[in-house]
């Protein structure tokens, strides 16, 4: 039989009751050898069947078998395993986030890149037993989160990504896609999302052909979420850390706006 402790640690309180009952038999055996030192073995004998000695046997009796029973349930004796599947229900969500230098504008509050983390984390706190993932890009990409269903180490995950985590700057929205698509775990045609948060901006990777390609081939339905100003825009902060100075091209300010049209293409 295939035994297994599920709280191996605990196997010293089995000890400690193994210790209690020995205690507890010392003493009686010490009791009884006193008793014969003052008084004959029939008299010793009468003593010991007394109802008062009786009621202290079967209260020495009960603690130990209270103790013992207490550490077999703490230390989780299991066996008779058998294994079985279990259907995983809900839907597979890959978060893409546009981490480019573009998405520190400040044209929503506090700025688009943390406007897409906090939507992000409302989606995830909506859901239960759905894995998600997160995917990060700019002028290149890079799976941040594998597929999980640990809605919390997620989060974490997605707090401490920003433009440093990229080597590339740039905008790849098209081989974001293409990346996200090849993360999913279930290859079947149902129950697999792609989300996109980003400004817009691409870098003729083809985003609207790969979005194309992912539904056709594995079934995956891609949203859209558009972050930033669609007219006037905003200037480009040269720190995540935001402040007054700004990215500048051949000494003119660079603005940028969100490109609601490719979203909406690819959408």
């Amino acid at each position: 039989m295939d035994i297994q402790f599920g709280n191996p640690t605990n196997i010293f309180l089995l000890i400690v009751a193994a210790c209690s009952l020995l205690l507890a038999g010392y003493a009686a055996v010490a009791k009884y050898r006193a008793a014969r030192q003052f008084a004959s073995a029939n008299m010793t004998d009468k003593l010991f069947l007394a109802p008062r000695f009786q009621k202290h046997w079967i209260s020495s009796i009960l603690i130990v078998s209270s103790l013992s029973l207490l550490a077999v349930a703490l230390i989780d004796i299991r066996w008779g395993k058998t294994e079985r599947e279990v259907p995983q229900k809900g839907i597979e969500v890959m978060f893409l986030l546009d981490v480019s230098r573009s998405m520190l504008a400040e044209d929503v509050s506090p700025s688009r890149l943390d406007r897409a983390k906090q939507q992000i984390k409302d989606m995830v706190d909506e859901m239960s037993g759905d894995r998600v993932g997160l995917v990060v890009f700019a002028g290149e990409t890079r799976q941040s989160v594998p597929l999980t269903s640990h809605y919390e180490d997620f989060k974490q995950s997605l707090d401490a990504v920003g433009p440093h985590s990229v080597r590339r700057g740039g905008s790849l929205l098209g081989d974001a896609i293409r990346s996200a698509t090849a993360g999913f775990i279930d290859k079947t045609n149902d129950h697999k999302a792609i989300v996109v948060f980003t400004d817009g901006e691409d870098q003729e990777s083809k985003p609207v052909e790969a979005a194309k390609e992912a539904f056709t081939k594995n079934g995956i339905r891609i949203f859209t979420v558009g972050l930033g100003d669609m007219d006037q825009g905003a200037r480009i902060p040269e720190t995540e850390q935001g402040g007054l100075a700004f990215v500048e091209y051949q000494g003119q300010p660079v603005w940028s706006k969100m490109n609601g049209t490719i979203l909406s293409q690819i959408a």
